[in-house]
């Protein structure tokens, strides 16, 4: 269960590197702070000064990477719906007993205090005071961050079930359609259409990609329009994919890249989540031998659901532990009380590459020494014990095709079902516009 795909844009690296202290909350001098309501979300609003605040810290980001600015009314929709879609996510999670209390949220903004090579929390409170940063709505958008990412885990990741057959049959056809040794560096703009969408509405988002083509067919920059069309979580970000090898990518992108050259487009393609605009920005050879740590862990899961909150999750964790440092044999006492897939192995989750594991658990694991104990360790799961039991460097080479292939089919699969599910919270919800903003 704890498999997850390598989640590269976990907010406690880019958060901070993308949106820097210093512009976190400057806005244009042409954005005025209205208080007046734009969209009732169920019982909840976003307010003018909220959309426009939010605008002025993507309008920065945008100029910081020297990505020219979409139209201002595009933009604007874009960065609308993406706060109604945050917002969403948040009440569900309050509804069904998600909560990040200030002492993990202390953790999570120290982590990003040390990444920035700042080395106190006293210190990155005070860097973020002095350049007008109200620190404690800086706290408030990072715990909305960790219950977005904690809230994916659980509803969409946590349920992905891959078999060997789906890997087996996953490298073969890979195998067919891309060279050996091949990685790609690709940007993306993606229209996602909605499920049950009618024929027109179909029809209306394909016309809006086929716009995106078109301005960028006329010269216009991919991360201009990438920012005012995509609907992908890395719109803002120029609609990077950074570097995939081909076998991590859908048969239908490799097919149509294949004969591109780099700095060409491919036209529109049509999957089951919407329509798909990519740029071949390079390739690279990848035969060099992969040499990774492994580790062997087992672990201890207590989950956390709308009937086990997470303080008594973490009681009846923190009651396990004290046997096992009493005496109590770690295997047997996972066999007795873990919640996990693993549990019938006491535990043992074999060996582990890089990116196997959530980055919340991963990042205390490594900590550990062979034989070594953790303390509570929170993710989006629940609470864990983990126990490490050895490591190893390995030449995965012929093991990386079946890793890539399943984070691969996992990718595309948690994509593409938190679409679906994020589409669903919508269709539930009340989302009512105001004042001509639709």
């Amino acid at each position: 269960m704890l498999r997850n795909k390598n989640l590269i844009k976990l907010f406690f690296g880019i958060f901070f590197t993308q949106v820097s202290i210093a512009n976190a909350i400057e806005t244009p001098n042409s954005i005025q702070a209205i208080d007046s309501i734009v969209v009732v979300v169920n019982d909840d609003v976003i307010t003018r000064h909220e959309l426009d605040t939010r605008l002025g810290v993507v309008v920065n980001q945008l100029k910081k990477q020297g990505t020219p600015l979409p139209e201002a009314t595009i933009l604007e929709k874009q960065i609308l719906e993406r706060m109604i879609g945050d917002l969403l996510q948040q009440q569900f999670a309050k509804e069904t007993g998600l909560r990040v209390d200030d002492a993990q949220l202390d953790k999570a903004i120290i982590r990003i205090a040390q990444q920035n090579n700042i080395p106190s929390l006293a210190d990155f409170r005070s860097k973020i005071e002095q350049d007008g940063v109200d620190f404690s709505k800086f706290r408030e958008e990072i715990r909305a961050e960790i219950l977005t990412t904690r809230l994916r885990e659980r509803e969409i990741d946590s349920k992905l079930v891959i078999s060997d057959n789906e890997i087996e049959n996953y490298i073969a056809n890979q195998s067919k359609l891309a060279g050996k040794g091949e990685e790609l560096n690709l940007a993306h703009i993606m229209v996602v259409v909605p499920e049950q969408a009618s024929a027109e509405k179909i029809q209306t988002y394909k016309m809006r990609a086929e716009q995106a083509l078109a301005k960028l067919n006329s010269g216009s920059p991919f991360a201009q329009v990438a920012a005012g069309y995509s609907d992908a979580s890395d719109a803002l970000q120029g609609g990077s994919l950074g570097w995939r090898s081909s076998d991590r990518l859908p048969a239908m992108f490799v097919d149509a890249i294949q004969k591109l050259h780099p700095g060409e487009l491919t036209g529109i393609l049509r999957s089951p989540n919407g329509f798909h605009i990519l740029k071949l920005i390079e390739r690279r050879s990848k035969d060099a031998p992969v040499v990774i740590t492994q580790t062997h862990a087992r672990h201890i899961l207590i989950k956390t659901s709308e009937l086990v909150p997470e303080s008594e999750a973490k009681s009846r964790l923190s009651e396990v532990k004290q046997k096992i440092d009493n005496g109590a044999d770690f295997a047997e006492q996972a066999k007795l009380y873990s919640e996990d897939g693993s549990a019938a192995q006491g535990g043992d989750l074999g060996w582990l590459s890089p990116g196997d594991t959530v980055p919340e658990f991963e990042g205390p694991m490594d900590t550990l020494k062979a034989g070594q104990i953790s303390g509570l360790v929170q993710s989006g799961f629940g609470w864990h014990l983990i126990q490490v039991l050895e490591r190893r460097n390995a030449d995965v080479s012929s093991e990386q095709k079946k890793l890539q292939a399943r984070n691969a089919i996992r990718s595309f699969r948690s994509d593409e079902a938190f679409q679906d599910w994020l589409r669903q919270l919508r269709d539930r919800a009340t989302v009512e516009y105001r004042n001509g903003t639709k």
